[in-house]
């Protein structure tokens, strides 16, 4: 959705991704097997600015902090802040997060941790997932080959290293084509978003006319008349045009108030001015599964960008498995004894 071809909506939500007091931010869990989690934060920002209202995550006093300069060989600043915490338990994390005054408080964020004792191993499950922000919207993988969809949730950092790699031919045309496309699933959303907020506002009001049903079926409709339009786009135009001809002019002018609020509703959900950051994971054990990559520091990594949960909840999660060695000790020990048993009844025997 970062395409800057594309008029007044997205290039708006450019803009408010986009800013200089937005720290680059690595957000790293290390699970451990009793459950508790120690959080560390590292921001990096060419200003000494890192107030609450641009970090990311949520931090507060009772984490330790330690605040250091760098410099490279250009001469530019960077200043580099770390936060460490230990957590018992996810439900601390979840505490924090539903007490959250970071720059991004008006999103749901939500960890879990599960353990599952199998006798020779025993199992871990970590996840942090954060709520969709669309309740009409469609999930992108109806818009998205698989290759693109791989393309679509990888860490900035690698897409632009395939685009300048030596196939940079190849993924420059397919970045192309997941910008193209994901232009295509926005406007979408912000139709069937609108189509069902406002059949909610009027239900009742106008028989089976405004029935989600029956707008959801003239979507297609609206949806080219958006786009062949989106030079005058804006809530106004919208409400305006598309309900005269869609609904007719009187009900346009009937029902103007809950159009507006549908509108607003549905661009305050798509201008959610959300900070990106990244997320690690470090698992006891051994590794089963992810839905993660793997970065440079052979640690799983998630980019967190609010493209990724406008119409699905975004989940990070981990899977790994470590051995039990009392287990096998013991399973050792029964079946020497047991071996031992058999041999000492032969003896006998003979």
């Amino acid at each position: 959705m970062k395409n800057k071809t594309v008029k007044v909506v997205i290039a708006f939500v450019i803009i408010m991704s986009v800013s200089c007091d937005e720290p680059q931010t690595i957000v790293t869990n290390y699970v451990h097997p009793d459950g508790s989690v120690t959080r560390k934060i590292e921001m990096r920002s060419s200003k000494n600015n890192f107030k609450q209202k641009t970090i990311q995550v949520p931090v507060d006093s009772t984490w330790s902090f330690r605040d250091s300069l760098e410099i490279n060989q250009k001469g530019d600043t960077t200043w580099v802040k770390r936060a460490e915490k230990q957590f018992k338990s996810v439900d601390e994390i979840n505490l924090a997060y539903k007490s959250d005054s970071s720059a991004n408080k008006d999103v749901q964020r939500e960890a879990s941790f599960k353990k599952s004792f199998k006798w020779f191993n025993t199992e871990y499950r970590y996840s942090e997932k954060i709520d969709k922000k669309f309740l009409y919207g469609y999930p992108i993988k109806d818009f998205l080959n698989s290759e693109e969809l791989v393309y679509f949730y990888s860490p900035e950092s690698l897409r632009h290293e395939k685009e300048n790699g030596p196939d940079s031919i190849k993924y420059k045309a397919l970045s192309a084509s997941v910008r193209a496309k994901t232009d295509n699933w926005t406007y979408k959303n912000l139709v069937s978003e609108w189509i069902g907020i406002f059949s909610r506002l009027t239900a009742g009001k106008h028989g089976d006319d405004f029935k989600e049903e029956t707008l959801k079926s003239k979507e297609n409709e609206i949806l080219d008349i958006v786009k062949k339009n989106e030079e005058k786009f804006d809530s106004l135009w919208l409400n305006g045009y598309i309900l005269k001809e869609i609904i007719g002019e009187s009900n346009a002018v009937k029902y103007r108030v809950e159009a507006d609020s549908a509108i607003k509703t549905a661009e305050a959900n798509f201008l959610l001015d959300f900070k990106n950051y990244s997320v690690r994971i470090v698992m006891p054990g051994r590794l089963l599964g992810t839905n993660g990559f793997i970065d440079s520091s052979h640690i799983l990594l998630w980019p967190v960008e609010s493209d990724y949960f406008f119409t699905e909840p975004y989940e990070m999660w981990a899977e790994s498995k470590a051995p039990n060695i009392w287990a096998w000790i013991v399973s050792g020990l029964f079946l020497a004894f047991v071996i031992t048993g058999v041999v000492v009844r032969l003896i006998k025997k003979d």
